[in-house]
């Protein structure tokens, strides 16, 4: 890379950067956070374009690079924050970012191939798991082994073991060296100086955004190199720690706690004191972490001082600060200032308004304590490198002035200078008399921190160290003889059973709806016996092939965490249109031009839609909704009153039957089933589900995000025009006022069958139930005499079971990782 610059929004973030890395050569890139280490790295990979300078690979320039170029070059990339799609599985992830052909080299049975990379990076969890069930630790692990699949030239290594055991890092840096011996060229970002003395040959620090300097690892010393990425030197790394007053009562009691993965914890703290929590990841700390702050339930007590705090009182008091800072720790659409002051409004409240001046006068005065880098406290904190994302979170705890600071991994991705400031700023926290426990899978980070330790195994406190005993062997021996068996019992809970995987996954809410349908139609045929009289059959099939189609649409947006509100008016306006052609008297070639202006009109809709959302920067709702009133408008200009009579030949056509089985029935079941393998098989289905699940990820990995959505977006209207098509033999003639209200009942349909409104997740099968269950329930008011109103309050019902349900079910599972 050869003098790389790169800005936002004005402020510099390289500035004439060269770097090199030779083939078989582990070269690391060290500097603080900011200092613009993954933004070197995310242009090396093509997630960004730089704003001057060349890429040379083996000898030639690339130019326009791309994360799918990049792949094909040979360039593979372990993000700091791993670009996973969390509503997909495992192997959809894998498929999603590694092109099958590499995975067919490995083995030509993909799924042999996928557990074989899994396997490489000791992953147990199964194919089938949801990444949002994951533990972070095995996010990373994940990301890694997708980065190995491809075996790369050049292997990005950013932060790679921040969230990892030490088994885990051990098991990486073996694989790091095998790929060096066999000739790839390898860039590893970190912060710990250690890991670059074992793993790498040549050192660069970056520092503001430029290179500080390059030297061969042996040749410079730990000294050298801080002062290097700090630009100043450093006393010590850890403060003092708390000298012990015999006979002082403790100001922290935790007695008896139990909880999910944790049973009868119990320990002290003196004023003054910070307790650190260790053990081989998976065996209960976060859990615990958790209950101490109040975030899950548990059973014993929490004291501080002389008063016992309830689950509600640790909710309201503790400062809790995740580990996994981007799911947990921040709120992505908010700014710096907003993230950092959200917990601590109270304080900056005169009645019920904030004072602006005090807010932003606190939120600076911490963050400048921190040392945060960010361009404004208006910038959105998405903006911020890693390290300060994470300074972001213990800004937020420490101006909510916590009664006790609970921290998981409070040091994770931050640089060695800040990572000071941070143990600084704990010990006085903890002095000042908050009681301060940690988690750490940092031995070292324990023994230079905390007063006493608390080693976990298995869910139970094995071993409690203090004073002279708190040391990295001592740490370390007792989390590994008490934890020989741990790795396989993780890995063991870590296979969910093939039931736990249904009812979490997406095809659950279709044999729920197939229950409600059965259940009701018995109900329904016991009280009036003609319910399956062939006409109700068909009648009942017809109307819905009509909502299905018109569905099928709606479910392509709702997957790509849209929605298109234009579906009704667009098929009421599709019937209008071909009330013109479609007519008695006229002949096929005028039949065929009216329906091929119907598929022209549905398309030009549907790259409409698509075009305002992602070039015009329209939120779905606003674009659709724009063009959701100029067809209504547009079909009352067409025609202000029910006029055009179809074909009688067509409508018969359309309304074919097999016994009492319309044929666009028939069609409808055929179509949603092709899709759903569609959706599950197919490059273009897995890629709708990616952008839908994390859009940002889905464009890391390579998806071209605004051909997928535009690609959606035509494909909800084609379906549209085919329910239309439907609409037509239905109505028979053109009428402007049809089509409006399959917009609403659409997305009705769409989510009863368990379709997330957030995108990502759903079922082509679940919409076909949907559409059915909306349809039966019309129907049985008719059949059960009961007034219209019931209809809607049914449905409404249906709704409001379906989200309470499928929400409950996917909380849980999103629970679960974070007992691991």
């Amino acid at each position: 890379m050869r003098g790389i610059a790169k800005h936002y929004e004005g402020v510099a973030a390289l500035t004439d950067v060269s770097f090199d890395v030779l083939p078989g050569e582990v070269h690391a890139l060290l500097g603080e956070n900011g200092a613009g280490k993954s933004t070197l790295m995310n242009v090396a990979s093509g997630a960004t374009s730089p704003d001057a300078g060349t890429i040379v690979l083996q000898g030639r320039p690339v130019e326009n690079l791309t994360p799918a170029t990049a792949q094909e070059l040979g360039i593979a990339i372990v993000h700091q924050h791993p670009a996973l799609l969390p509503d997909m599985t495992v192997a959809e992830n894998i498929l999603v970012a590694v092109g099958r052909d590499h995975l067919r080299r490995r083995d030509p049975d993909l799924n042999k191939a996928m557990r074989a990379l899994l396997d490489d990076v000791h992953f147990y969890g199964h194919l089938e798991d949801r990444v949002s069930s994951l533990s972070v630790a095995r996010r990373h692990l994940l990301e890694l082994a997708k980065a190995f699949a491809v075996s790369p030239r050049l292997l990005i290594l950013d932060e790679p073991t921040a969230p990892l055991s030490q088994d885990s890092v051990e098991l990486l840096f073996a694989a790091v060296r095998r790929l060096a011996s066999e000739g790839t060229a390898v860039v590893y970002i970190t912060h710990r100086l250690a890991e670059v003395r074992e793993i790498a040959d040549r050192v660069t620090v970056l520092r503001d955004g430029k290179v500080r300097g390059t030297s061969d690892v042996t040749e410079i010393s730990d000294g050298d190199l801080l002062a290097l990425i700090v630009g100043r030197s450093l006393d010590t790394t850890f403060p003092p720690k708390h000298a012990p007053v015999a006979g002082e009562l403790p100001l922290l009691r935790v007695e008896g706690l139990s909880g999910g993965g944790f049973e009868d914890i119990s320990f002290g703290a003196q004023r003054g004191e910070i307790v650190g929590i260790a053990g081989i990841a998976g065996n209960g700390q976060r859990s615990l972490l958790r209950a101490i702050a109040g975030r899950d339930p548990s059973s014993g007590s929490v004291t501080v001082g002389d008063k016992a705090l309830s689950r509600r009182a640790l909710l309201r008091n503790a400062a809790y600060m995740p580990a996994d800072r981007i799911t947990e720790g921040l709120m992505g659409d908010l700014n710096v200032r907003e993230n950092s002051a959200i917990g601590a409004l109270g304080r900056f409240s005169a009645g019920p308004f904030v004072s602006r001046r005090q807010e932003v006068d606190a939120v600076m005065a911490e963050l400048s304590e921190l040392a945060v880098r960010a361009p404004s406290l208006e910038a959105p904190v998405t903006a911020l490198s890693g390290g300060n994302q994470q300074k972001v979170v213990m800004a937020r705890s420490m101006l909510s002035q916590p009664a006790l600071l609970v921290a998981d991994e409070p040091t994770q991705g931050v640089d060695v200078g800040a990572r000071a400031e941070i143990y600084r700023i704990l010990r006085k926290v903890s002095e000042s008399g908050v009681p301060v426990v940690i988690a750490s899978t940092d031995a070292i980070e324990l023994q230079g921190l905390c007063d006493r330790v608390l080693v976990m195994s298995r869910g139970q406190a094995v071993e409690t160290l203090e004073g002279e005993d708190v040391t990295e062997e001592r740490i370390v021996h007792a989390a590994v003889s008490s934890t020989k068996r741990a790795a396989e019992q993780a890995a063991s809970r870590d296979r969910t059973s093939r039931i736990a995987r249904f009812v979490e996954g997406d095809y659950a809410p279709v044999l729920v709806l197939a229950l409600v349908m059965l259940v009701l139609g018995a109900y329904v045929l016991h009280r009036n016996d003609r319910y399956l009289s062939d006409f109700n059959i068909t009648s009942v099939m017809f109307a819905c092939a009509a909502l299905g189609f018109i569905s099928l649409g709606q479910t392509f947006a709702l997957l790509l965490g849209g929605i298109d509100l234009s579906v009704g008016p667009l098929a009421g306006f599709l019937v209008v249109l071909a009330s013109f052609f479609i007519l008695d008297g006229k002949s096929p070639a005028i039949w065929a031009l009216g329906f091929i202006l119907m598929f022209l009109a549905a398309a030009g809709v549907g790259l409409l839609n698509g075009s305002l959302i992602r070039f015009a920067k329209f939120t779905p709702v606003a674009a659709t909704l724009v063009t959701y009133i100029a067809l209504g408008g547009l079909a009352f200009t067409l025609r202000d009153a029910p006029d055009g009579y179809i074909a009688a030949s067509v409508t018969d056509a359309i309304q074919k039957k097999v016994g009492p089985v319309p044929l666009a029935f028939v069609i409808f079941v055929i179509c949603a089933i092709i899709l759903e393998v569609w959706l599950r098989k197919g490059r273009l289905g897995m890629r709708l589900r990616a952008v839908g699940s994390d859009e940002e990820s889905a464009r890391r990995v390579g998806v071209p995000v605004n051909r997928t959505a535009l690609l959606g977006y035509l494909g909800a209207s084609l379906l549209t025009m085919l329910g239309a098509v439907v609409l037509l033999a239905q109505l028979g003639v053109g009428d402007p006022g049809q089509g409006s209200s399959y917009t609403l009942t659409s997305i009705t349909a769409v989510v009863l069958g368990g379709t997330s409104l957030l995108g990502g997740r759903g079922t082509f099968i679940g919409t076909l139930m949907g559409a059915g269950l909306s349809v039966q329930v019309l129907n049985a008011t008719v059949f059960l005499s009961l007034d219209q109103k019931w209809q809607y309050i049914f449905q409404g019902l249906l709704i409001v079971a379906a989200a309470l349900i499928y929400s409950q079910v996917r909380r849980s599972a999103n629970r679960g990782a974070q007992t691991t």
